[in-house]
């Protein structure tokens, strides 16, 4: 396991995205546990990435132009779902005691963040280009290699997005105490949401 692979993975998944955001998110709502519940379904939303790249599948994406358009759309229109969602106080940023989160929220959490990660063909792209860099030519088992370089750009992820969660819990009841500055908190998630669409939307292959 080279120094780069690692360099670069950490690089890749603590900058901010879709994913941080809304794990973020999810701990300044609803506490700790429920942005572990978040880490892992954005973590969980990569599986489909690396298994398109390992299988060869992502090479679709990168010459088919509709295909990627349209993928890359649904994409967009799930994050500006998402910014919406935020906006209401019924939405991403509830209020919820940990208790009601775990109880009632979790599998709404997971399937939110696997979709967010799902619905992002910049992903396979990205693993596309990313992972054979670190796979020798002489490499006499390929696909066990990529499928070890995952597991760890997985475990990667979680681990860094349980640190964003933690973070988040942390500041928690500085935010939820304070109406305007949950409001303001709602109108700033939202707005990333909706300019993290925006790029997305004028990705090209």
């Amino acid at each position: 396991m080279g120094i780069e692979f690692l360099v670069t993975s950490f690089i890749v998944t603590a900058s901010p995205g879709t994913g941080v955001l809304y794990t973020l998110a999810t701990g300044l709502s609803r506490g700790f546990r429920a942005s572990v519940v978040a880490a892992f379904g954005c973590t969980l939303g990569i599986v489909p990435h690396m298994a398109a790249t390992i299988m060869g599948l992502a090479a679709l994406l990168h010459t088919s132009a509709l295909a990627f358009q349209i993928f890359k759309y649904a994409g967009v229109a799930y994050l500006l779902y998402v910014a919406w969602s935020t906006l209401r106080e019924s939405g991403t940023l509830k209020v919820e005691t940990e208790g009601e989160a775990e109880a009632q929220s979790a599998a709404k959490v997971t399937v939110t963040a696997v979709l967010i990660n799902i619905l992002n063909p910049k992903l396979t792209i990205f693993f596309l280009a990313f992972l054979p860099q670190f796979v020798s030519t002489d490499e006499a088992h390929p696909v066990p290699r990529m499928l070890e370089l995952s597991a760890v750009f997985m475990l990667m992820t979680f681990v860094i997005f349980v640190g964003y969660g933690l973070l988040a819990a942390a500041v928690r009841d500085h935010v939820i105490s304070r109406p305007k500055v949950l409001t303001w908190m709602r109108r700033t998630f939202a707005g990333a949401f909706v300019a993290l669409g925006a790029k997305l939307a004028f990705t090209n292959i």
